[in-house]
């Protein structure tokens, strides 16, 4: 509501604004910046073309994405400059990649170009919801569209890509239905249902609003689009003075027909009003066919390619985001769970971007902090031409020195990259100094005519450089290896802090931080309820005006990262969990800015091992279990190896006690949670006996 209107319906607003000179001139002011800009905004793909330089036309600006022109698009048109929209798609280099990897490994060529998008199995691929990284399919809401939707053809996934979003997600229920049931399209008039029959009777493109006014009104080519673009502009006025025209059509100033109208051509006036109203609200949302078929294309094919080709699909497409903190987690996350294996990095085997290898992703050397270009290419044209170095010494030795640094060789050991040649990334952290140093004097040394002042410093260096034997010091604990590697590549390859809890964690959470990026926040919004659980990353605590505490909190899970608001009154309750490394679950509600992804205000926190309770579930019966002293006698740890292997294969949410015959008790890790299956306690029962097995 406008200010203005609400001085007319509110008397006493309207009496204290005449009566009250402090009131008037605050609400004066007010009604000054009303309808104001409040930022200036770019348009991400808009590009303006003009005969002359452009400053000749209109007035520009400088924006953090370049120079813009200070006209939004629509005076821009009606000055008579052409406004074209650019997309560039970090899919389309996917699909390139993917093509080029596939071609080096099977010697085969794809070429879409020749193919129908007709394959039945990549419907099938898109109904099980694995399309992570399947361009406009792999948003959270998306997926399961895709499978309550179940396509069948290329038309279901135009369709899809129109209907999801806000406006005609409505129509998705009854789309949904009429593709199941064909029994119950409706149509207002029979005259629509070849126009219509495409979408189940459901209105979903411009192109068929256009095809309805030529076809049923009379309209030319020209003037329906006229009508289009009215459409997509949401210009609802002109879109209300064409129902005349629709309905009863229109002469010229000649007295001649320039549209027929509808009820010329038959069409009850009933129908017809019917038919325009559904237009207009249409109008709302309109979506054209033409730009959506483009996207179901590049979607049909990264579908294609992940289908028949994942190793390499997804080694192009985690090398298209490679550095993204935020990508990067998910997609090799996806990578493990379709059975593909990440490597390391290696200086022996990496290229420099994410390659295949013997039916693996190899991580790619410019996917490590620090590593740049131009020494990735000097360490594998180094390993081309000398073979594979032997130690350390010799890797740094065959680069060449004018690309050699200590960041990145500092990197390269911490991301486990020379663990192929010596696996003791303490003791290559011990010398990888010294020994660049020492390359890099000899280089000097070797230049003609170079006169060192430093040349008996020199010489010791080149001296000590000659031992090549690393010391005898112990590696790094397995949880530094572990968070090396997440500071130096992004992510966890080798564990994950969370693996212990995995289990646990999968069945009691209700959001993921993936479903939290969905860009559209169709299955989200503003105080959505959630629980959720990850390591503790950073805490950054702060006091307020109140001189309380409270905390900004930064967690991470499998999938990449999330953000916590911890308000005073929650703090207080929990700010022993508050430590960086900890792994806690929390209960919460979701808290939207604009431009900003949506952060979780805590409610509750708790120990990773106490997340039922934050459902108002309390821990499941545990599965105990007997170990019998006549039966078993000193083999008590053989048995308790033989359990565990029972119970591994049968992973749930229950805790396992094992009661051992000296009196002590057992409990299972928590990455042996168990689910209770029949087939698992007849094995139990047939092992330890019957009265042994307690559930």
């Amino acid at each position: 509501m406008t200010i203005k209107k609400a001085l007319e319906v509110n008397p006493e607003l309207k009496s204290r604004y005449e009566n009250d000179f402090s009131v008037k001139k605050i609400i004066d002011m007010a009604m000054a910046l009303e309808g104001l800009p409040r930022h200036a905004s770019t348009h991400a793909a808009g590009i303006v073309i003009s005969r002359l330089p452009i400053d000749e036309y209109v007035p520009l600006y400088s924006s953090d994405k370049g120079v813009s022109t200070q006209f939004n698009m629509t005076t821009v048109e009606e000055l008579g400059l052409l406004k074209m929209d650019f997309l560039g798609l970090r899919n389309l280099t996917v699909i390139r990649d993917a093509i080029a990897l596939i071609n080096e490994k099977y010697n085969v060529l794809i070429d879409f170009s020749t193919m129908d998008y007709d394959d039945k199995e990549i419907y099938k691929m898109i109904t099980e919801g694995n399309t992570l990284g399947v361009f406009q399919l792999e948003s959270e809401g998306m997926t399961q569209f895709m499978k309550n939707l179940k396509p069948t053809c290329f038309e279901d996934v135009v369709a899809g890509i129109s209907l999801y979003r806000p406006g005609p997600m409505d129509s998705i229920p009854r789309y949904i239905e009429n593709k199941k049931n064909k029994n119950k399209i409706k149509y207002a008039d029979k005259s629509l249902e070849p126009i219509l029959n495409v979408t189940y009777g459901c209105l979903v493109y411009q192109e068929q609003v256009m095809q309805i006014v030529r076809e049923l009104g009379g309209y030319s080519f020209g003037r329906s689009d006229l009508v289009r673009r009215a459409m997509s502009k949401k210009k609802m006025d002109v879109m209300l003075k064409e129902k005349e025209y629709f309905i009863n059509g229109k002469k010229d100033d000649n007295g001649e027909i320039e549209i027929k109208g509808c009820i010329a051509n038959g069409i009850p006036k009933r129908a017809a009003e019917e038919i325009f109203e559904d237009m207009v609200s249409f109008a709302e949302y309109a979506f054209n066919k033409s730009h959506a078929a483009a996207y179901a294309v590049v979607a049909y094919e990264t579908a294609y390619l992940k289908h028949y080709y994942p190793v390499e699909f997804m080694a192009a497409l985690i090398t298209s985001v490679m550095g993204d903190p935020k990508q990067m987690p998910k997609y090799i996350r996806n990578c493990i769970d379709m059975g593909i294996e990440v490597l390391p990095p290696s200086v022996n085997h990496s290229l420099k971007m994410f390659s295949v290898e013997d039916g693996k992703i190899r991580f790619g050397l410019m996917g490590v902090k620090n590593v740049g270009k131009g020494i990735a290419e000097a360490i594998i044209k180094a390993r081309d031409e000398n073979g594979i170095p032997k130690d350390i010494y010799q890797f740094i030795d065959n680069i060449k020195v004018s690309e050699l640094n200590k960041k990145a060789i500092e990197s390269l050991i911490k991301a486990g990259a020379l663990d192929c040649i010596n696996s003791n990334r303490a003791a290559h952290y011990a010398v990888f100094e010294g020994v660049v140093e020492s390359a890099q004097h000899r280089a000097k040394k070797n230049i003609n005519g170079q006169i060192s002042l430093f040349q008996i410093n020199a010489e010791v260096m080149e001296e000590a450089s000659v031992n090549t034997e690393l010391p005898n010091v112990n590696n790094f604990s397995n949880d530094q290896l572990l968070q090396m590697e997440k500071e130096m590549l992004g992510v966890y390859l080798s564990g994950h802090p969370l693996d212990q809890f995995k289990v646990l964690i999968e069945n009691n959470i209700s959001h993921k931080s993936i479903d939290l990026d969905d860009d559209d926040h169709n299955n989200i919004h503003d105080g959505m309820k959630v629980i959720m659980a990850g390591n503790i990353t950073n805490v950054k605590k702060m006091l307020t005006k109140k001189n309380t505490q409270m905390a900004f909190v930064q967690m991470e899970d499998y999938y990449g990262e999330f953000e916590l608001i911890v308000f005073p009154k929650i703090y207080d309750r929990v700010r022993e969990l508050l430590k960086e490394d900890t792994i806690v679950a929390v209960a919460g509600n979701l808290n939207f800015k604009e431009e900003e992804s949506p952060k979780v205000i805590v409610d509750k926190m708790t120990d990773i091992n106490s997340i039922r309770s934050l459902a108002g579930l309390s821990e499941k019966s545990p599965l105990k279990l007997r170990i019998n002293k006549e039966k078993f006698g000193d083999e008590i740890e053989a048995c308790i190896k033989r359990i565990y292997d029972m119970i591994s294969r049968f992973p749930g949410d229950k805790n396992v006690y094992i009661y051992l015959p000296n009196g002590k008790t057992i409990k299972a890790d928590n990455c042996l949670l168990v689910n209770e299956d029949p087939l698992l306690i007849m094995e139990l029962k047939d092992y330890l006996g019957d009265t042994n097995v307690k559930y």
